[in-house]
C-alpha cells in the first residue's frame, strides 16, 4: 500500500496492525512435521507455504501486470511476511469508519456515541456494519491464500475479524494502569527481542493458578506477581503451547520459556519479522 496513515491516526494503526498480525502469524507460522506424513503431502504444505510466505509479492507483481504464477525475487520470508502485513493492515485500517481508527481512552469515555457502538462485547449492529465496511480487496487476498475460506459467510467473518476488533477496541479504550511491576518494562519484547512494537504483560504464574502454586508450594508467594513483557504474537504463541497449570510449574521464567525448542524455533522466526517504518 503507498497510502499513508495519517500521523493522529498512526499510535493507534501500529496497535491495530499487531491484532491482525496475531491470526496471520498463527496461520501461517510452520507446524512442527507429523510422522507418517507422505512425501506427496509435505511437498504439497511445502509449496503451499511458500505460496504463503510471498503473499505480499504477488499482490505487488498482480499490480504491476505480472503474472501471479511467475517466480519471484528469493527476499527473506519472514520481511516478505512483515511486507504482508503492513499491506493488508494498512488496507483494513483505512477501510474502518474514522471514529474507530482514532479511539481513544478519552474520547470514549467522554462520548455516549462511541461507548454505544464500541462498547464489548460489540453490539451486532456495530459488527454487522464493521464487517461490511472491510476492503474488498482485503477479503480477496486473504481467500485467495486460504487465510479465510473461498466465498467465506458472515459467520467466517466474524469468526476472524471481531476477535480482532475486539483486542484492538480493548487496547485503544483501556486507560494505561501503573502497576507495582511497571518498572521492570522493556523496550523490546523479551521473547523475540523486536523493539517498536505494542508490548503486553505476560504474568509468568498465570493468576487463575496462584491458590493451587502457594498450596502446593511451587513458589514462594512473592513470585505471583512476576510478569515478562511481550509482544502480541509470542504472548499468544506462549499460552498456546502450554496450559497456565504448566506455565506456572515448568515455565515460570523468561529464561525456561528460552529452553524450549519450540520456543526457541518461534522466535528466531518471528524475530525476523520486521515491520516498514513510515
Amino acid at each position: 500500500m503507498t497510502e499513508r496513515i495519517p500521523e493522529n491516526e498512526q499510535t493507534n494503526y501500529e496497535v491495530f496492525r499487531e491484532c491482525v498480525a496475531e491470526p496471520v502469524l498463527k496461520a501461517l507460522a510452520e507446524p512442527e512435521e507429523k510422522p507418517k506424513r507422505s512425501r506427496d503431502k509435505k511437498k504439497e504444505t511445502r509449496a503451499r507455504r511458500h505460496g504463503k510466505n510471498h503473499l505480499y509479492e504477488n499482490e505487488k507483481a498482480k499490480q504491476n501486470g505480472q503474472r501471479e504464477d511467475e517466480p519471484l525475487g528469493n527476499g527473506n520470508d519472514a520481511e516478505d511476511l512483515g511486507d504482508f502485513i503492513d499491506y493488508l493492515s494498512t488496507d483494513l485500517f483505512t477501510s474502518i469508519p474514522p471514529a474507530l481508527r482514532r479511539l481513544t481512552p478519552t474520547a470514549f469515555n467522554e462520548t455516549p456515541s462511541l461507548q454505544n457502538a464500541y462498547t464489548l462485547p460489540l453490539p451486532a449492529k456495530t459488527a454487522t456494519h464493521l464487517l461490511a465496511t472491510l476492503s474488498p480487496t482485503a477479503l480477496q487476498t486473504l481467500e485467495s491464500y486460504a487465510l479465510l475460506p473461498s466465498h467465506c459467510d458472515s459467520l467466517s467473518l466474524s469468526s476472524f475479524f471481531l476477535p480482532i476488533f475486539t483486542s484492538y477496541i480493548t487496547s485503544t479504550t483501556t486507560v494505561p494502569q501503573i502497576p507495582i511491576w511497571s518498572t521492570t518494562r522493556t523496550s523490546a519484547c523479551e521473547l523475540c527481542q523486536r523493539e517498536w512494537i505494542p508490548l503486553t504483560y505476560h504474568h509468568l504464574i498465570p493468576r487463575s493458578t496462584h491458590v493451587k502454586v502457594l498450596k502446593r508450594g511451587w513458589h514462594e508467594e512473592r513470585k505471583l506477581g512476576s510478569v515478562a513483557w511481550l509482544c502480541r504474537a509470542c504472548h499468544s504463541f506462549v499460552h498456546r503451547v502450554a496450559t497456565n497449570e504448566e506455565l506456572a510449574r515448568w515455565w515460570w521464567s523468561v529464561e525456561l520459556l528460552e529452553e524450549r525448542e519450540d520456543v526457541r524455533k518461534w522466535v528466531d522466526w518471528v524475530g525476523r519479522v520486521r515491520w516498514k517504518a513510515r
